[in-house]
C-alpha cells in the first residue's frame, strides 16, 4: 500500500515537472530510476535504459530519417518544394485557407518535423495568406494545422515504435492509419475556415495589423527550382514502390531510401560531397539525442510503473473496463500535448506501459498506439507553448495564443473523431 501511495505522489510531481517544460528525459528517467529503487529493483530500470539504446529498427528508421531532413534543409530543396508548391496559390481567394493546411500537411510528411516544417513552410505560406488580407492568427494557424501531416511520414518515431511493437513493417502501419490520418487533416483544414468565416477573418481590412498583428516584412522573391524541390519526396516514392504490382519485388529499407533521397540532393544540387556527409550524420547525431532520448527516458518510466505494480493494476482495471483505454489513450497525451507542447512523452510512456496488452481489452496493438501518438500531434496543435506555434506565431508577427485559440476546435473535434471512430 506504502509502494503504491509514493508511486502515485511520483507521477503526480512527474506531470507536474513536464507541465512546468523541465527537461523531458531527465524528468522520466529519474521518476523511472526512483520508482525501482523504492521497489527494491533498481536494475530494472538500468536494463531498460540499456535495452532501449540498442533498438535496431528504431534507431535506423529515425536517426537516417533525421539525416536526410538536415541534408534537405542545407540544400534548401524543402524551401524550393515549398515555393514551388505555394506559387499556385495566389488565385484560390477564400479556399487559399484550407488548401494551405492540406498543402502543409503534405510538405510535412516529407519533413517530418513540426517546427522544421513550420519554418520552411510559414517563411513563404503565411506571408502570402496575410497578403491575401486573411488575418495573422489564421494564416499561422493554417500552417500549424498542416503540421499533423508528419503522422504518414516513415521518419515520425511513432511510427517505427508502434510497428516494432506491432511486428509490422513501417509502411504498412502508416497504410493502416492513413485514413484516419487524413481525415483529422482534412478536419483541421474545414474547423480553420469555418473559424474564419464565423469570426469574419477573411478579407480583412489593414487596420486589423495595427494591434497585436502585423504584415510580415516582405522578402525579394526567390524564384523556385523545380528540380531541386522534387528531392524531399523520393525516399517516400522508393518505400510505396511495393505497392504498385510492378515493383512488388522491390523491397529496401527506410535508411537505404533515405541514403538514396540524401544522393540523389547532392547530384542535382552539386554541393560538396564532404559537406552533405556532415550534415547527414549531423542530423543522425541529433536524432538520437533529441528523439530517441525520449523514448529511452519513456522505457526507464515505464520500467519503474511496472516494478511499482501500477502497470498490473491499471491492465486488470482496463481489462474489466476497456472503454477507459479509448479515451485514456487518447485524451491523456492528447491534454499533455496541449499543456506541455509535446505529446511525445505521454504517447511514448502509454504505448511502453499500455499499448503492448491492447489485445486484452478488445483493441489491436497499431491503432491504440498510433491513435495514442495522433492524439499527442493533436494536443500540440492547440498547445501556444508548441515550437511549431511559435514559428508559425514569429512569423504572423502575432501571440501565440491568439493562434492557438483558432486551432483548438478543429483539434478536439479531431481527437473525439479518433477516439470514437479508429478506436
Amino acid at each position: 500500500m506504502i509502494i503504491q501511495v509514493i508511486t502515485a505522489f511520483v507521477i503526480i510531481v512527474t506531470i507536474y515537472l513536464l507541465v512546468k517544460k523541465y527537461e523531458t528525459r531527465m524528468v522520466l528517467i529519474a521518476a523511472g530510476l526512483l520508482l525501482c529503487i523504492i521497489s527494491l529493483t533498481p536494475m530494472s530500470a538500468l536494463n531498460a535504459f540499456s535495452e532501449r539504446m540498442v533498438s535496431a529498427p528504431l534507431i535506423q528508421a529515425i536517426c537516417s530519417s533525421m539525416g536526410f531532413a538536415y541534408v534537405m534543409k542545407y540544400t534548401k530543396c524543402d524551401k524550393h518544394l515549398v515555393l514551388v508548391l505555394s506559387s499556385f496559390l495566389t488565385k484560390l481567394g477564400f479556399f487559399l485557407i484550407p488548401t494551405a493546411v492540406i498543402l502543409t500537411f503534405f510538405i510535412n510528411i516529407a519533413i517530418p518535423s513540426a517546427a522544421g516544417c513550420a519554418a520552411a513552410v510559414g517563411a513563404t505560406l503565411i506571408p502570402l495568406l496575410i497578403a491575401a488580407r486573411i488575418h495573422p492568427a489564421i494564416a499561422g494557424g493554417a500552417v500549424l494545422c498542416g503540421t499533423i501531416g508528419s503522422m504518414l511520414s516513415p521518419g515520425l518515431s511513432h511510427n517505427p515504435f508502434v510497428a516494432h511493437m506491432s511486428n509490422m513493417s513501417i509502411v504498412d502501419l502508416i497504410a493502416r492509419h492513413s485514413p484516419y490520418s487524413l481525415a483529422v487533416g482534412a478536419i483541421a483544414a474545414v474547423s480553420l475556415s469555418f473559424v474564419a468565416l464565423i469570426k469574419k477573418e477573411y478579407k480583412i481590412s489593414q487596420n486589423v495589423f495595427e494591434n497585436g498583428g502585423g504584415t510580415v516584412a516582405s522578402e525579394e522573391k526567390e524564384r523556385p527550382n523545380y528540380l531541386f524541390s522534387t528531392a524531399p519526396f523520393v525516399p517516400l516514392i522508393i518505400l510505396l514502390l511495393p505497392f504498385i504490382e510492378s515493383f512488388k519485388e522491390f523491397q529496401i529499407t527506410v535508411p537505404a531510401a533515405m541514403l538514396i533521397g540524401a544522393i540523389y540532393a547532392l547530384i542535382i544540387t552539386r554541393t560538396n560531397p564532404s559537406t552533405i556527409t556532415k550534415e547527414f550524420f549531423k542530423g543522425m547525431g541529433n536524432a538520437y539525442g533529441d528523439v530517441l532520448g525520449i523514448i529511452i527516458a519513456a522505457a526507464v518510466f515505464s520500467a519503474g510503473l511496472k516494478a511499482s505494480g501500477v502497470i498490473d493494476s491499471f491492465i486488470g482495471f482496463l481489462i474489466h473496463s476497456p472503454e477507459f483505454a479509448r479515451w485514456g489513450g487518447t485524451l491523456g497525451p492528447f491534454l499533455m500535448g496541449m499543456i506541455t507542447g509535446s505529446g511525445d512523452a505521454a504517447a511514448f510512456a502509454f504505448n511502453e506501459t499500455v499499448t503492448p496488452f491492447a489485445q486484452k481489452f478488445g483493441y489491436e496493438i497499431p491503432d491504440l498506439g498510433m491513435a495514442s501518438a495522433i492524439s499527442g500531434a493533436l494536443g500540440r496543435t492547440m498547445s501556444p507553448l508548441a515550437g511549431a506555434t511559435i514559428v508559425c506565431a514569429g512569423l504572423a508577427n502575432i501571440n501565440p495564443m491568439e493562434i492557438a485559440k483558432r486551432t483548438a476546435p478543429g483539434m478536439i473535434v479531431g481527437v473525439i473523431f479518433i477516439a470514437l471512430i479508429m478506436l
